[in-house]
């Protein structure tokens, strides 16, 4: 019982701190998120100008600090000078639209992010929603596939999150007909590269154009589907940066935030294949009448049975059933509501004669059944069902006819397509459910290093200083326990079960009956000593090994005595010896036949 109190009191203390916790991280919420120094001298600290106040200081100040190509590059665009210049807008009409959506009239800006946490930092902003965008701008070359890689990367932000829309950029092809103030969906282009979403359906385009050799039309080849999971980059509301490389040795790597997410050939993994096959189905090959694909036959040699019944039923009457007793046959199953009144507004000449509801009827609720009393029916033993002669197999199958295969006239093999259709300009032509979408940091160019460092330079800046300021572990967890209040519940009991165990250990040790208990109960006493008994045990041997050691110095000092008190009776003996002696040299001494004689 005391433990159960101990972990009822544990679990409310615990909870109580939660909560404390859960007030204190409110009331944090806006505490000043420090950026850290390495940002490439990105961040600047606000001093504040009256130390003596007592208010809190202000949240540091974030000086962006645009990225500068560190190599050569085709074409290059962060926004930061705040204008659309370089850029055009396009005026065309989409074909076999409405007219009232068909013209390319939705709006761009150059505007900061919403919750940019780096004030200075502009990107091109997708106004509006439902209407067709189009914007363009020339490279400051034309991008020819010869021997050198091609790099593009840019960043995107669904600042509201995507409904349904695009955010990808398309490549456009040089030709003498390319004309960005008409630019349009029909408009050709060498690449289309970047993120789309419509429903539930994730994608992340990558498609080029390309030339039939033989027949100078041009077909567009779709990279396969990456395996990766791309719906956070679409949810997250966060910058995400979207690389494609394309290297002359047909492989490509699509990237996002600098990590792979598909790669590939572009001879193998593209559909349809770049390569058509070398031959193909005779078109003008029909299948033979008498060209027999059945593997299996009915067994034309077969005969019904004579006593095979096709007109018995599946299921008959039980004939051994038995009407339960108290069976009421003359009681309906249901009966009018007595309790059912007609409604006021009841009108017999349009809704004709109104009849009471029907309802179980409460006789039958304590009888087995109410009206005329039927046998259950159980499957019939004799059905059989419709005859049909058994399967063999046919001596005639010749297999599933295909059309012979002939020479494609059509085929060729390019082993080179890389070397795709030059393009001159990069263009954004997009219709979109949801506004506000954020693009930035354009770059077209052919060293990986230079495309690192541009996004070093930007993209990771902002991934950096959403990092700070993003909370600790335990603010996200308060966040995730304010939506979700029942997460509360999660956390405490997550604490609380170690705790429990540990007392469990600790205070639930195995108590022993004592004597009189198993006198009571007539129990088997153990054989192995109590705790008790073992250290009463313990302390009267303490008690005689004491009373022995005291006999033992006890005697000890008997001894001593009696060893001192003979010593001196024998020094006492001694003594008298020496007087005795000496008294009788004395009377030795005085002795006339012991006189010397006296000379004269």
């Amino acid at each position: 019982m005391e433990m159960k109190w101990l972990l009822l009191v544990t679990l409310l203390a615990l909870g109580t701190l939660a909560a404390q916790e859960h007030d204190v991280g409110d009331d944090d919420g806006d505490d000043v998120i420090d950026i850290e120094d390495d940002l490439d001298d990105g961040v600047e600290e606000v001093e504040d100008s009256n130390p003596e106040s007592s208010t809190p200081p202000p949240a540091p100040k974030v000086t962006y600090k645009a990225p500068v190509p560190t190599g050569e590059v085709y074409f290059v665009e962060s926004f930061d000078k705040g204008t659309l210049d370089g850029w055009i807008l396009s005026k065309a009409k989409k074909d076999d639209t409405d007219d009232e959506i068909a013209k390319y009239d939705g709006k761009w800006e150059v505007q900061d992010m919403k919750d940019s946490k780096l004030p200075g930092d502009k990107g091109l902003v997708l106004v509006t929603r439902a209407k067709h965008h189009a914007i363009s701008s020339k490279l400051s070359k034309p991008f020819v596939f010869d021997t050198k890689p091609l790099i593009i990367q840019y960043e995107v932000n669904f600042q509201n999150g995507i409904e349904c829309g695009g955010a990808y950029v398309k490549l456009l092809s040089k030709t003498p007909e390319l004309n960005l103030d008409q630019f349009h969906d029909k408009t050709p282009y060498t690449i289309m590269f970047g993120p789309d979403k419509c429903g539930e359906d994730y994608k992340l385009h990558f498609i080029f154009r390309h030339k039939n050799p033989k027949t100078g039309k041009y077909e567009e080849k779709h990279a396969k589907r990456p395996d990766a999971d791309l719906k956070t980059y679409f949810t997250d509301k966060k910058t995400h940066l979207y690389t494609l490389v394309l290297n002359p040795d047909n492989s490509f790597e699509i990237l996002v935030d600098q990590m792979v997410v598909n790669s590939g050939n572009l001879l193998n993994d593209m559909t349809p294949p770049v390569n058509p096959p070398r031959e193909i189905e005779d078109p003008n090959d029909q299948k033979p009448e008498d060209w027999d694909e059945r593997p299996k036959i009915p067994d034309p040699d077969a005969v019904k049975p004579d006593d095979w019944d096709e007109d018995a039923p599946a299921k008959i009457a039980d004939e051994n059933a038995v009407k339960p007793e108290g069976w009421l046959d003359d009681e309906p199953e249901y009966v009018a509501d007595p309790d059912a009144e007609k409604p006021e507004d009841w009108d017999e000449d349009m809704d004709g004669e109104w009849e009471a509801p029907q309802i179980a009827n409460p006789k039958c609720e304590s009888a087995p059944g109410c009206g005329t009393w039927q046998r259950p029916m159980i499957d019939n033993p004799n059905y059989k069902g419709k005859w049909k002669p058994p399967m063999i197999d046919n001596v005639n199958y010749q297999g599933i006819w295909k059309p012979r295969k002939i020479p494609n006239p059509d085929f060729f093999e390019d082993l080179e397509p890389f070397k795709m259709t030059p393009f001159s300009a990069v263009g954004l032509e997009l219709w979109s459910m949801t506004s506000d979408i954020f693009f930035d940091n354009f770059i077209i160019c052919t060293e990986r290093a230079v495309a690192d460092d541009w996004a070093n330079d930007g993209w990771g800046l902002k991934k950096a200083a959403d990092g700070a300021a993003e909370p600790g572990v335990v603010g996200q967890m308060m966040a995730a326990a304010e939506e979700r209040p029942w997460l509360w519940v999660v956390y405490i009991l997550i604490v609380a079960f170690p705790v429990f165990l540990v007392v469990l250990f600790c205070c639930s040790g195995k108590k022993q009956p004592n004597a009189a208990e198993y006198k009571k109960t007539d129990a088997p006493q153990p054989d192995v000593m109590s705790d008790e008994r073992e250290e009463e045990k313990e302390k009267a041997d303490k008690e005689e090994e004491e009373e022995a050691n005291e006999e033992k110095l006890e005697e000890k000092q008997k001894n001593d005595a009696d060893i001192g008190s003979a010593s001196q009776e024998e020094e006492e003996e001694e003594e008298e010896d020496r007087k005795h002696a000496s008294e009788e040299e004395e009377t030795v001494n005085r002795s006339p036949r012991n006189r010397k004689p006296r000379k004269d």
